[in-house]
This record gives C-alpha cells, structure tokens and sequence, in this order.
C-alpha cells in the first residue's frame, strides 16, 4: 500500500475539520480527574456504557478523597456493568490514593507520572495530555490504528508504530485534534465490520482496496 502525499494528508485532515471544528472526546466528565476515571474504565468498554455508570458514581464520589472514601466494594456496585470491573475498581483506587498523596489530589501533568499510575497506560496517558492539557499528542487506539492502516495515513503492525508515524506524517495544524478526528470516523463510519464507504467524506483519498459500494 502507497501511503497518503503530504498533500493528501492535508486535505483529509481539512475534509474532516470542516465537519467537525472541535472535535472532543464522547465521555463525559467535569474534572481532569474525571476524565481521568473514566479513561480506566473504557479500556474494552464503550464510551456509552462508561457514560450511563460514571453518571451517577460521580454524583457520590467527584473527587479522589472522595473514591476513597467510598471504596472498592462501593465502587464496583457503580462499574458492574462495566467488562473488567474488579481490576478496574482496584486500580482507580489505587491511583486516586497515589493522587491524594502524592499530588494534592490534582492529576499531574507529566507522561512518566500518568503512566505510573494503576490502569493507565500510553494510550491512557495521551488522552489526559491532549483533552486535558492540551498537547499536540495521538492516543491510538482501535479506530485510530483501523482508520490509520486502512487509508494510508501511517500504515504499522503495532499501535506503536502508528503512533510514530502519526507524530511525524501529521502537520503541527491538524495534531491538537488529529485522533478525535480519528476516533470519530473510525467509530462512525470507517466501522470494523462494515465501513460506510459511500458516505465516506475522504474515500477518493483512502486506499483501502475492499471499500463497500452504495447499498451493500
């Protein structure tokens, strides 16, 4: 597979901006902390399933003393519908015991701190840098990795790979908000089952050989 021009990647990067100026993350939040819990909580589950649990558990516990406070046990009466609540309610309280004593109960602003956390890996960690703070960072995830490899963005074997060649292939405009976009388009129309070629708004651009036709 020829991978996508400069030129090409330009304008995908414009084709998707113009339909969405500010694209941002579909789980809900208020805090940096917040988002913080509900990125542990995602991992294999969706956004939709995540939202309808933090809904309420964050009415009972805003903050990390407060996750403490309520517990493990109490936690997971609030995630039990989520995949992997068990180990995902003892790295969130974990991570908000290191977040109380160690950081003020603030999320840090540093990669090797986030990543130190329970339950927070590179993709994790990338999430909270972009949507919270605001760096030019790519979390790759499945549809980040789908949408990379199957237009020719920055084709890779591993998440890794991708990620590299995303930082590198796309410009400094687009990176703020490049993996939302791709997100986004993965999740809604690049779908892993059966993409929606004929409404894709970049399919003279991808060079994806099995696009589906109109009414398949």
């Amino acid at each position: 597979m020829k991978p996508l021009s400069r030129a090409e990647i330009v304008e995908l990067f414009t084709r998707l901006r113009e339909l969405n100026p500010h694209p941002t993350t579909e789980l809900a939040y208020h805090s940096p902390y917040q988002l913080l819990v509900a990125v542990v909580l995602s991992a294999q589950s969706t956004d939709v399933g995540v939202n309808k649990a933090t809904r309420k558990l964050f009415e009972v516990a805003p903050t990390p003393q407060a996750m403490l406070e309520l517990g493990e046990e109490g936690l997971k009466r609030y995630i039990s519908s989520i995949g992997f609540y068990n180990t995902k309610a003892k790295n969130i309280i974990a991570l908000s015991r290191i977040l109380v004593e160690r950081y003020g109960g603030q999320v840090p602003h540093d990669r090797e701190a986030l990543e130190a956390l329970p339950g927070v890996g590179r993709k994790s960690a990338n999430v909270i840098l972009n949507t919270v703070f605001g760096e030019p960072v790519i979390a790759v995830d499945t549809h980040v990795f789908r949408v990379s490899n199957r237009t020719g963005l920055a084709p890779g074997k591993d998440v890794r790979e991708v990620e590299r060649k995303l930082e590198r292939r796309v410009p400094d405009e687009f990176k703020r908000d490049a993996h939302h976009w791709l997100i986004l388009h993965g999740r809604y129309v690049c779908k892993a089952r059966k993409p929606d070629c004929p409404h894709c708004v970049i399919r003279d651009l991808c060079r994806y050989p099995h696009k589906t036709p109109a009414g398949a």
